[in-house]
């Protein structure tokens, strides 16, 4: 029996050996493939990357302003104690809204002075045709005539005078109070007055009005970004109220004046503000993008990898056919990376769930 099996192991070995000895060295293994199966695939995107200029981002902050041009500040032409306010902060007013209902003495005297100037203005014209009719029958002088045309001319520019202030305010039905209205269409975007407070003739602002269809972001340059920022510069505008829009514009004016008090120099930026996203005093983060005057091949950030302290993509030329592919850094912006070593134009990465795919074919290679 111990004969048995000892030939029994010694045939088992004599089988190893040989097949060890036919298994040479350069016989090529089969080496793994990942493919994108059908599953996953919609998953995936793919993005064909092309050279762009190459711009390197200075970040700066700002707050936004109403544009000067377009912000009214109304100031009464008369005193009194306002009675009725009909808006708030922040509301939108139309032009020739009502705001405010102001009593007023001067409202009396005006409209005692108009109905005094409507009595002497009816008998400067019956004296003019009377005068009109001594002319013509040879009785009265051209003089007399021009004198009685003069005192009919006076009264009327004094009527259009008196008028005027009773329109600008808009005296009530009833005739107690002025009526305020709003003067152009806009956004109130100041108020100074509550009923019951009592105002004097050009006594300081009431209430501001301000289209903010166009907006000023007024930005702070200190001294180790002077010399990079410049006139007609393009920048992107975040806000932390709306971390997924981005605002673009151009830098129209930069100060050359430095701020006494915070000892920077202003630059500033005209918006375009149809939504009315953008509001008086909201802080912004700025990326003014300074031309390089070079081209590269730039890819979204988010589509890299950054593992063991190297940048990775994932390079996609079939669905059985992907690679991962290290690549140098040039310079990274608002989202866009550009690359100086690892990647062609037109080639093709992945840019969505390439984590995924990273992890199997490294895995593969294992």
């Amino acid at each position: 029996m111990r004969e048995f099996l000892l030939w029994i192991l010694l045939g088992t070995g004599g089988l190893l050996i040989l097949a060890c000895e036919e298994q040479t060295p350069d016989q090529p293994v089969e080496k793994l493939v990942y493919c994108l199966d059908e599953s996953f695939k919609d998953r995936v995107e793919l993005k064909q990357v092309v050279l762009q200029p190459v711009t390197e981002g200075i970040p700066l902050t700002g707050v936004v302003e109403a544009n000067p041009d377009n912000v009214i500040q109304f100031v009464s032409l008369v005193g009194g104690v306002v009675t009725k306010t009909y808006f708030s902060l922040g509301d939108r007013v139309r032009k020739g809204q009502v705001l405010v209902e102001l009593k007023s003495a001067e409202l009396s005297t005006l409209q005692a002075e108009l109905n005094s100037l409507n009595a002497r203005l009816q008998v400067a014209e019956k004296k003019l045709e009377s005068v009109q009719s001594m002319y013509e029958d040879g009785i009265a002088t051209a003089k007399d005539l021009m004198e009685a045309e003069g005192d009919v001319a006076i009264y009327r520019s004094d009527q259009q005078k008196v008028k005027a202030h009773l329109d600008l305010f808009s005296a009530s039905e009833n005739g107690d109070v002025f009526q305020i209205k709003a003067p152009s269409s806009g956004i109130v975007i100041g108020k100074d007055l509550v009923p019951g407070t009592r105002i004097s003739a050009d006594g300081g602002v009431l209430f501001t009005i301000s289209d903010l269809s166009e907006v000023w972001v007024m930005v702070d340059i200190y001294a180790t970004n002077v010399r990079h920022i410049e006139n007609g510069m393009k920048v992107d505008v975040a806000t932390l109220s709306y971390p997924d829009t981005i605002f673009h514009g151009t830098i129209g004016a930069v100060s050359q004046i430095l701020d006494s008090e915070a000892k920077v120099l202003k630059a500033r930026i005209v918006m375009r503000n149809g939504d009315l996203i953008l509001k008086p005093g909201m802080l912004v983060d700025v990326i003014a993008l300074k031309d390089r005057k070079m081209e590269a091949v730039g890819i979204p950030t988010s589509s890299m990898v950054f593992d063991h302290n190297k940048d990775f993509v994932v390079v996609h030329r079939s669905d059985c056919d992907m690679e991962i592919r290290e690549v140098d850094v040039l310079s990274s912006n608002n989202g866009t990376t550009f690359i100086s070593k690892g990647l062609e134009e037109h080639e093709s990465i992945i840019t969505r769930n390439h984590l995924l795919v990273y992890e199997q074919i490294n895995n593969l290679s294992k």
